[in-house]
């Protein structure tokens, strides 16, 4: 028999250094518990940013999927994903690939793109013995909190995204762009302003502009919205860097991270963020079937090291347009 009682905010626990947190009593259809409390779990997500509901007993990607239908969001098609996933149904992937000793740093799901989800859902099948939690950070304090002057030249210029897909790391150009077909890649990447450079040994280099801060199309609070960090080359492992850098160059970096004028980012400016970042972060353990709701626009997540097996299965949801929430670049779209 599934839970009927009322889910409102001051249901959830709100703790410092923690996301809110809704314990539930374990129902007996996890999707049917969502569709009873939709309205208020949205509101509580538009509230507060994010929520952990504990208690749900999710244990499949089938469960997930229903889910997020009973939720009444329409699912997003990942495309330009930095690393691979594997597809479990639309919309709904396993965590992208990598490695559990590296730390994921704070990021905003697809906010290289033109099209972003405007909600995330990770569903924890099974909890790491150790770390991996999935944290959170709220972007307009995030924003509040970084040096003005940080913030003025990103906000005029936006931010540069460059990537050299290979076979060896990150995504593949098929991972990305769902085929490998030139044609179609050059097709997207034209609709979706991108610049893409075939190079002589038929592998691609792309390069794209974009906004790194954004308003809330609810309610238009200015949100520091990127991957400026997450993405750079100072935040990759040092060895991994070395390697990487004699094996293709700078340049061929599988992805790295600029002002918007094209000059690199110093790395103590990649520091600094995600210093500001890790004084901004809440967490908490994975416990199995945990369903955390994230707002991406409003929340910045990262995966924490982690030891032990760990599956949390990622949806996306709720597809928004970036010149819905008050760009400050003009982008030149063919």
């Amino acid at each position: 028999m599934t839970s009927t009682l009322p889910v409102t905010p001051i249901d959830l626990q709100l703790r410092r250094n923690q996301p809110p947190m809704l314990r539930v009593e374990p129902p007996a259809d996890p999707a049917d518990w969502v569709l009873a409390h939709r309205d208020p779990l949205r509101a509580a997500v538009s509230t507060h940013g994010s929520v952990l509901v504990r208690g749900l007993g999710l244990r499949s990607p089938v469960q997930v999927a229903a889910v997020l239908e009973r939720l009444s969001a329409a699912p997003v098609t990942e495309r330009e994903a930095f690393a691979p996933r594997q597809t479990f149904a639309e919309g709904v992937y396993s965590s992208s690939k990598w490695p559990q000793n590296e730390q994921m740093c704070m990021h905003h799901e697809l906010s290289y793109a033109l099209d972003v989800p405007g909600l995330l859902f990770f569903a924890c099948l099974t909890a790491p013995t150790d770390g991996g939690a999935t944290a959170v950070a709220d972007s307009a304090a995030v924003l509040q909190a970084l040096p003005p002057e940080l913030v003025d030249r990103f906000e005029r210029e936006g931010w540069v995204l460059t990537r050299s897909y290979n076979d060896e790391i990150g995504a593949s150009v098929a991972d990305a762009f769902g085929t490998d077909d030139r044609g179609e890649v050059e097709d997207y990447c034209r609709t979706h302003a991108i610049e893409p450079a075939w190079q002589s040994d038929g592998s691609l280099h792309t390069r794209q502009r974009r906004d790194a801060v954004l308003r809330h199309p609810a309610d238009g609070r200015r949100c520091w919205f990127n991957q400026i960090a997450f993405l750079n080359e100072w935040t990759i492992n040092p060895d991994v860097r070395d390697y990487l850098v004699a094996e293709y160059g700078v340049d061929g970096l599988p992805f790295n991270t600029r002002w918007g004028d094209g000059e690199p980012l110093a790395q103590d400016t990649v520091r600094q963020i995600n210093q500001v970042y890790q004084a901004h972060t809440a967490r908490t353990r994975w416990h199995a079937g945990d369903l955390l709701l994230v707002d991406n626009i409003r929340t910045a997540h990262s995966r924490e090291r982690f030891t032990g097996p760990r599956e949390v299965v990622v949806a996306m949801a709720d597809p928004l347009r970036l010149a819905e929430c008050s760009p400050t670049m003009e982008v030149n779209v063919r």
